[in-house]
């Protein structure tokens, strides 16, 4: 586990930091998904990257329990990531959209519980959200397929005003 007192970064910055190409990929991404800044965008790509390089490890077939290690890399994936993984090859095709999307933040908005992405990361983050019945306050939480449906609002609902109804169509 390590010591509490030695806290390591979440997320692995980008090799080059000042490419204009990348910082506009990424600021797309940013405005897009409501983040914060640009290390929330970098924790969910370093969750993404870990996982697919161990499928690339597993597919090499090198190393012991290739079998096994393959079936919990699937398993991690389909709760949260793809509903139904047939192969490493599905994992190694998943992109960063994919994991943005499967954020608390994104399904509350895309729920129409909230109108833009801002507006649920708020409304999250003042504990007006919960999951199975429990408030959850991080606009990061990644919603597994079987709580998707279990995302609702915590005691009362927020009304929206009659304006930002009709933007929900």
């Amino acid at each position: 586990m390590g010591s509490p007192k030695k806290l390591r970064k979440q997320f692995e910055a980008p090799k080059r930091q000042w490419d204009a190409a990348r910082i506009k990929e990424e600021r797309k991404l940013v405005d897009e998904y409501g983040l914060k800044n640009m290390r929330e965008l970098w924790r969910m790509k370093t969750i993404l990257r870990k996982i697919r390089r161990e499928a690339r490890r597993l597919q090499s077939g090198k190393g012991k329990n290739i079998e096994q290690r393959t079936h919990l890399l699937l398993n991690r994936v389909k709760s949260f990531l793809l509903p139904d993984p047939k192969s490493l090859e599905d994992v190694l095709a998943l992109d960063t959209h994919s994991i943005l999307e499967r954020r608390l933040q994104t399904r509350v908005q895309r729920m129409h519980l909230a109108v833009t992405p801002l507006q649920s990361r708020q409304f999250i983050a003042h504990g007006h959200i919960a999951v199975k019945g429990n408030r959850v306050t991080a606009p990061s939480y990644l919603v597994k397929f079987g709580e998707e449906n279990a995302v609702t609002w915590y005691n009362k609902p927020v009304e929206l005003k009659h304006e930002q109804v009709k933007a929900l169509g």
